[in-house]
């Protein structure tokens, strides 16, 4: 009898204990939701005080001609969807207006949102990120409207990405337009780094082109804003193709460097019309592309790097040490290309310049030196030397 009753007890017990746990599973789950509700209204709130602040600027026309819209006005109701931009993994894109302003096209980014688990980080992230980058080299976040069922980002619209614009050309870009199109993306990005942010997705298909030639990145989904540099960042980071070999081979330990390579990446790509590392299978793939153009590095090229998680594991063949202009002779054919990308795409992230070395590049030297001054809000072609001529679309 008293054994029967221990183990009523101890049953008694058991049942608590589990009544706790899923009540405090249950309050920590209300809780996330709870910190979500509260960082997507900060940050509606924050954007409403921009826009309504007495000390801002009354709504005024952009250099494109559109009103800007501000952020008070926060329905759905107020933008007509025009069609379906695309779809990621967990948004979808559409074109659309502001009924309002019936000039004033928009681009919305349509979270559906799950009822127990609230709105995405990486949405939260993005939002708050790109709240304090106002920059002209980096996509506007207008708005923000959340809903019950959604969370839809109200951006400015822009009629392509570079992707789909190297896809259009058939090919590489006129050299004159690749000067122009890189030092917006370095310009975009240095500003995100004066932030002690880093975007940490650069690939063609986050930088957004406009039709007279203004360069916005994008997609800031997966950056951070962290003290520079951090030792707790994830190396499951940057699309596979653009993602440095420090990373790859599983260095946490890093900083600005990681942008660097995929500028340098994305630099290339624009000269030869083709990606540089199009890895097909998985990281060892990707770093066996890397060592096959530019050598598999050592102790002696780069310090420190045998005593990285994934070395012994995919340094297994040689590749002979050998610079990027011999793998890739066309960068030869416009001056200074070939020094620049060269030094973007060091394997060694200590050897990689930054963006304010890169932009002060002998390679930019026939921009007008009045590039460097310009208002972080004014466009680079504010100055009447700089022209972005349009290149035949090779579908026509």
């Amino acid at each position: 009898m008293g054994s029967l009753s221990l183990d009523i007890e101890n049953m008694n017990v058991t049942n608590e204990h589990k009544d706790k746990l899923e009540k405090s599973e249950e309050t920590t789950s209300r809780f996330k939701q709870f910190k979500r509700r509260i960082s997507i209204k900060g940050i509606k709130r924050s954007l409403s005080r921009e826009s309504s602040s007495p000390t801002s600027p009354p709504p005024s026309l952009e250099e494109n001609g559109n009103v800007d819209i501000c952020a008070t006005q926060g329905r759905l109701e107020s933008y007509k969807k025009i069609c379906r931009l695309g779809e990621g993994s967990y948004a979808t894109v559409y074109k659309a207006h502001s009924i309002t302003n019936t000039n004033q096209i928009v681009a919305l980014k349509e979270i559906h949102l799950q009822e127990e688990e609230g709105a995405p980080f990486t949405a939260i992230r993005e939002a708050s990120l790109l709240k304090k980058l106002k920059h002209a080299n980096i996509v506007r976040l207008h708005d923000i409207i959340h809903t019950k069922k959604s969370l839809t980002f109200v951006f400015e619209y822009v009629n392509t990405d570079l992707n789909t614009h190297l896809e259009n050309q058939g090919g590489s870009l006129h050299p004159s337009n690749v000067c122009l199109f890189l030092f917006q993306l370095l310009r975009g990005l240095d500003f995100c780094h004066r932030q002690l942010i880093l975007h940490r997705d650069l690939k063609p298909q986050n930088i957004l082109i406009s039709e007279n030639g203004e360069l916005k990145l994008a997609d800031f989904g997966l950056a951070r804003a962290k003290s520079i540099p951090s030792k707790t960042y994830s190396h499951e980071v940057v699309t596979l193709w653009y993602r440095p070999p420090d990373v790859l081979l599983g260095s946490k330990d890093y900083s600005i460097q990681l942008d660097m390579w995929g500028v340098g990446c994305i630099f290339v790509e624009m000269i030869t019309g083709q990606a540089l590392f199009p890895g097909m299978k998985d990281f060892k793939d990707q770093l066996e592309r890397i060592f096959k153009t530019l050598g598999t590095p050592t102790e002696q090229s780069w310090p420190g790097v045998s005593s990285l998680r994934y070395y012994k594991e995919a340094c297994v063949k040689s590749y002979r040490q050998k610079s990027l202009r011999t793998s890739i002779p066309k960068l030869c054919k416009i001056p200074w290309a070939a020094e620049l990308a060269e030094q973007l795409l060091q394997m060694d992230p200590k050897r990689r310049i930054d963006t304010k070395v890169s932009m002060l590049h002998q390679y930019f030297s026939s921009l007008p030196p009045s590039v460097h001054s310009l208002p972080h809000t004014s466009s680079i072609y504010n100055i009447p030397s700089l022209v972005y001529r349009p290149e035949p679309s090779n579908n026509n």
